[in-house]
């Protein structure tokens, strides 16, 4: 048996993983022919590749409207605006999820509500949804995770019965199906990024979509300095930020979205085959993939670990012995958000936060997701060829035959991550 590269042997893998962003010339081209027309701002609002890109995206989408805006945050915070959600109101987001999910909500002016996921998707679950709902609530933020789509049928159902938007965070399932219809189309409106690691990315970026031209308008608005739609001056008028897209990211995102579809294939196809070698390894099994999604986008492929089937070794260990080996991974890729450093308790500035906080529900399996379970691999070690996936997999077997030695072992990163474990718990 070969020595862990963590503990001074070889690594397994020292070739280099399909490169992301995926880029070619066409991005250069589109890029050049931006730069040298001179017209890069986003204003007018939505400027002429903005406005082409918003509308090729919209139709890819299923979605009436979309309009870009600078990030994935803004766009939560503006869709939340927009579809009618007052300071002071409250907003259910998954606790296991980015911290922007709960901090547009703030800078929105209401109150995130942290509830509980499911054990087998880590998507936001409809049972703790009931569960935190007073008189308060006005909307749902459903985030559809890393390949999985939240369920949206019993969502639309709680949130049709309680009178509540439901806006999707579709940051990480640009392209993805449910039942047949493009997520972003499946609530009120859905919130989509471009940042660098997303499926489709300019650098940053991020647009809203939605059915509801009244919504749109309130959008254009809270994007553009308060400017209403042109033809749609009947709007009320609205103090609005600058959060506009430019046309060089316009220009970038197009040439993303033609080659979506191909990618979405490379993805499934690999993972379908690291799907297959994980059944042949104990303790390692991916989220469920609900049979109503019927197309898979895939961010981010996510195992849940299971300790017991590797005699006890922690879920930190062996994502530290195979990033060693060469394969990039992360654990705790997202906290639990009511113990995450990036959401300070500050009662003075955000005592809606504070007073949320003190009443927050338990939600044992987002924790058990961020510090114990969760093994998060890159979506770009997906697209390259079916020998990448089979040195995934030989990696994975190579630290489960080490697992008694790696378990006994002594290392520096051990100590690093039991430090942040304690501060967290």
């Amino acid at each position: 048996m070969s020595r862990l590269a963590l503990l001074g042997g070889s690594p397994l893998r020292t070739a280099p993983w399909p490169r992301w962003p995926a880029r070619s010339e066409e991005e250069e081209r589109a890029v050049l022919a931006a730069l040298r027309d001179g017209d890069w701002g986003g204003f007018p609002l939505p400027n002429e590749r903005s406005a082409h890109f918003a509308e090729a995206f919209a139709r890819r989408h299923d979605s009436r409207f979309a309009l870009p805006v600078t990030n994935g945050t803004v766009s939560l915070e503006v869709a939340l605006q927009a579809l009618g959600v007052e300071p002071g109101g409250e907003v259910i987001v998954p606790a296991y999820t980015f911290e922007a999910t709960a901090s547009a909500v703030l800078f929105a002016g209401a109150v995130p509500v942290l509830a509980d996921v499911e054990p087998d998707t880590y998507c936001l679950s409809p049972a703790a949804v009931e569960s935190v709902i007073t008189p308060q609530t006005q909307a749902i933020v459903p985030v559809h995770l890393a390949m999985v789509i939240a369920d949206m049928d019993s969502l639309n159902d709680i949130a049709a019965r309680h009178g509540l938007a439901v806006l999707e965070d579709c940051a990480h399932a640009h392209g993805a199906r449910w039942k047949g219809r493009a997520v972003g189309a499946l609530g009120n409106a859905g919130s989509f990024s471009f940042q660098t690691s997303k499926l489709m990315t300019a650098g940053e970026g991020g647009i809203v979509t939605t059915d509801d031209e009244a919504v749109l308008d309130r959008l254009h608005a809270l994007v553009n300095c308060g400017r209403q739609r042109p033809g749609r001056e009947r709007d009320v008028p609205v103090v609005g930020h600058n959060y506009r897209m430019t046309d060089l990211q316009a220009a970038i995102l197009e040439v993303q979205l033609g080659r979506l579809d191909e990618q979405h294939e490379r993805r499934a196809r690999n993972a379908a085959r690291l799907a297959a070698g994980l059944r042949e390894i104990s303790g390692l099994v991916p989220l469920r993939v609900d049979e109503r999604i019927t197309t898979q986008a895939i961010y981010q492929y996510v195992l849940r670990y299971d300790a017991e089937a590797w005699d006890g070794l922690p879920r930190d260990r062996f994502v530290a012995a195979l990033a060693a080996e060469g394969v990039p991974c992360e654990g705790v890729f997202y906290e639990n958000l009511a113990d995450s450093p990036l959401l300070p308790l500050d009662a003075q500035r955000y005592p809606a936060w504070a007073a949320a906080y003190e009443r927050r529900a338990d939600c044992p399996v987002a924790r058990r997701a961020a510090y114990q379970e969760s093994v998060w691999l890159s979506h770009h070690l997906l697209l390259g060829e079916g020998s990448d996936v089979d040195d995934i997999l030989a990696a994975i077997r190579k630290v489960y035959d080490a697992r008694h030695e790696l378990l006994r072992a002594e290392h520096p990163e051990f100590g690093r991550r039991a430090k942040a474990r304690t501060r967290r718990d």
